[in-house]
């Protein structure tokens, strides 16, 4: 076995197993605090990603760890680092709608090895690691091969632009587009993953957001860059695509060919 696939599976083996975790949680009558960002976090996050974090301690010791709600951890001086984001779409979580998810990925510098998005409230999950494809519920996930905006459903987060030039662009796309929906967060990567959707869309992205869906896109053969084109889980937002439309996209949102 590679160890890019040894990976794959210890990135689907944490994300199923902390997913299960938060979703023991999942109540829209579940406590919620504020974070300094304005953001919303609950006693899942919390547990979830500790879960999480011990998990890494005891198979993955020599590595270290980023996670959304407690930071950097894990070995000091380490190549290697997971990232853990235990409730991507929290505020969906405390609203009881499904379409959040538990993600993992594991990176060594910028490069994305491997990832894993678990969706357990809605019984889905999908894995990637280079030059291993991309599983969705065990089997290879593809994206579509639609080539026509005019037949493309465009997904995003729904959050604010903060920058009226993008949102214009946006628009522009959009208006030629069959079909625009609000799947966002990590559920809008799966849905372009799993051909399902062509384009999925963040104005703003953490790495912890970014790492495992790029990985897993890629993998499905489409592409992931951010606003301004570029490859990386650590840039201005996301852009998502299959690959027929990878070019007009870019074009249309970053003015890149």
């Amino acid at each position: 076995m590679s160890a890019n696939r040894t990976l794959l599976d210890a990135c689907a083996e944490l994300a199923l197993l902390a997913g299960a975790h938060a979703l023991s949680h999942y109540s829209p009558a579940i406590a919620v605090d504020v974070k300094a960002d304005g953001s919303p976090v609950t006693r899942a996050d919390r547990e979830a990603e500790q879960f999480a974090r011990e998990w890494l301690a005891r198979r993955f010791p020599g590595d270290a760890v980023l996670g959304e709600e407690f930071g950097a951890g894990g070995a000091s001086g380490a190549g290697r680092r997971w990232v853990i984001d235990p409730i991507d779409g929290t505020r969906s979580f405390v609203k009881g709608v499904p379409l959040w998810g538990t993600l993992i990925a594991v990176m060594e510098g910028d490069d994305v090895l491997a990832g894993a998005a678990n969706f357990p409230a809605c019984g889905e999950w999908i894995a990637a690691a280079r030059g291993e494809g991309a599983w969705w519920n065990g089997s290879r996930a593809s994206v579509s091969s639609v080539a026509s905006l005019g037949a493309a459903t465009l997904l995003h987060t729904g959050t604010p632009f903060g920058d009226a030039a993008r949102r214009a662009r946006w628009d522009a796309l959009a208006d030629r587009a069959d079909t625009v929906r609000t799947w966002g967060d990590c559920f809008g990567y799966l849905m372009v993953a799993t051909g399902r959707a062509e384009v999925m869309m963040d104005p703003v992205l953490n790495v912890w957001d970014a790492a495992s869906v790029m990985v897993i896109v890629e993998e499905a053969g489409g592409t992931f860059t951010d606003w301004t084109g570029a490859r990386t889980a650590d840039g201005i937002g996301g852009i998502a695509t299959n690959a027929a439309l990878a070019g007009e996209v870019r074009a249309g949102l970053c003015g890149l060919a």
